[in-house]
């Protein structure tokens, strides 16, 4: 073997290890964290979910961080750089801090075959296991049941929304998916649900392993005007609270669940309300209904299925009149993109469809034959691109000052805008640039 000395060296070699990408089952992963004596000392949340999970893990973090907790977080896929998978004490990890725990699991597995999703996960586990954290936070890649990061018990498990993704793994409704969902339960332990309708196998499996249940509407609740909202659950209340720093109104709901699994955890991880203030009041993370300001305005959004482009669809309803909106889309074969594209296109008036760097995406020219087959508008227009940066080029290109650009439909789409097209079309107003979240939706 090659010697391996940097993170790029290592993740080449991940990637020619395992014959899938995606291998749904723990025994594998188990048995190698079990030579590495993988363990926290310290409190776990898990957080699952269809949509909503980054955003979850950012609050938690941003707000345990506010109230002094050092905090390790763990979170798939990234943006633009890998070393954004894992944060330490609100820092991403350097690549020459991650090298020598790759180092360390290929040592340790032996003849067992990992996954590249798998081995990166435990060289993540192994860094963060070492760093003297207070809390962990953990991101759970797909569904939950079988995912590796199942292979960790939770202190608190929170379960956001539950939809329709993925379902050559996980099941074709709201049910089967949902259970796979609740495989993060844990017996004794709370599992907050922030679904405001879960589905049956969810509240179901709480039940059959003795899970303590938190149900948004049930046991807590949230509500609010205009300038502030109020949060109440089981013996505790937070009223006055400024919104989310993280745009858009289901960032209410992701927040609403956040508290709860704070508050389930207060014996072990107290939290003030002033730490719960500054840490919504700055938490931040690039791709999530992301504004950046200038002329034209550009929304950056890696909403990836019909529940997500939903949510996107009505926030930008939301932001009022522009007299032209550009839609920069890009997305995987395997989404429901018919749905998609027929939510967004009422308000999108020229569309700048775009290839992306996987086999797993669909090809621009394929989704603008899908667009063409809907009912489209006759006044709008469409062209395909070989990447997210042409497109996005093109689109400022034809852009007026007073228009706006939406870039969405992947985590590829809005990572490869962010890492090569913002710095040069939009440098006075360049996102920030290295937190975040991808290279699988």
């Amino acid at each position: 073997m090659d010697k391996l000395n940097t993170l790029d060296d290592w993740l080449a070699h991940c990637e020619r290890l395992h014959p899938h990408a995606i291998e749904l089952g723990l025994d594998r992963v188990r048995s190698v964290a079990t030579r590495m004596a993988l363990r926290f000392d310290c409190p776990v949340i898990n957080v699952a979910g269809t949509n909503g999970k980054g955003s979850s893990c950012a609050m938690l973090e941003a707000i345990l961080g506010q109230a002094g907790y050092r905090t390790g977080v763990y979170t798939s896929p990234h943006l633009v750089h890998f070393e954004e998978r894992c944060r330490i004490r609100g820092e991403i990890a350097s690549a020459a801090d991650l090298v020598p725990h790759f180092a360390r699991v290929e040592a340790l597995r032996g003849e067992i075959s990992l996954t590249y999703f798998e081995f990166t996960m435990l060289a993540i586990f192994s860094l963060m296991a070492t760093s003297g954290l207070d809390v962990v936070i953990l991101e759970v890649g797909v569904g939950g049941r079988l995912d590796s990061v199942n292979i960790i018990d939770a202190d608190c498990a929170l379960i956001t929304s539950i939809d329709i993704d993925h379902t050559e793994l996980l099941g074709a409704d709201r049910e089967s998916i949902g259970f796979e969902k609740a495989g993060i339960m844990r017996p004794g332990k709370p599992v907050v649900v922030g679904d405001p309708m879960p589905p049956q196998s969810v509240i179901a499996h709480a039940a059959k392993v003795g899970a303590d249940l938190w149900r948004l509407g049930h046991d807590f609740n949230f509500s609010g005007d205009k300038q502030q909202w109020a949060w109440a659950g089981r013996g505790r209340r937070y009223a006055g609270l400024a919104y989310p720093a993280l745009r858009g109104a289901n960032q209410l709901v992701n927040a609403s669940g956040v508290l709860a699994a704070l508050t389930a955890l207060r014996d072990r991880l107290p939290v003030t309300a002033q730490a719960i203030r500054n840490g919504l009041g700055m938490v931040e993370l690039p791709g999530r209904f992301q504004i950046i300001s200038g002329q034209p305005t550009l929304v950056l959004d890696v909403a990836h299925n019909p529940h997500s482009v939903a949510a996107l669809a009505e926030n930008l309803d939301a932001m009022g009149f522009y007299p032209c909106t550009h839609g920069v889309f890009g997305a995987m074969a395997d989404k429901d993109l018919a749905q998609m594209l027929a939510r967004v296109n009422p308000m999108v008036d020229r569309w700048y469809f775009t290839d992306l760097p996987t086999a797993r995406a669909e090809t621009g020219a394929d989704l603008m034959a899908r667009w063409q087959g809907l009912n489209t508008r006759q006044d709008a227009h469409a062209t395909v691109f070989a990447d997210p940066v042409q497109a996005l080029q093109a689109a400022v290109a034809a852009a007026d000052p007073a228009d706006r650009i939406v870039v969405f439909g992947s985590f590829y789409t809005v990572g490869g805008v962010l890492k090569d097209g913002l710095p040069r079309l939009f440098a006075p107003h360049a996102a920030p640039g290295h937190h975040a979240s991808s290279t699988q939706t």
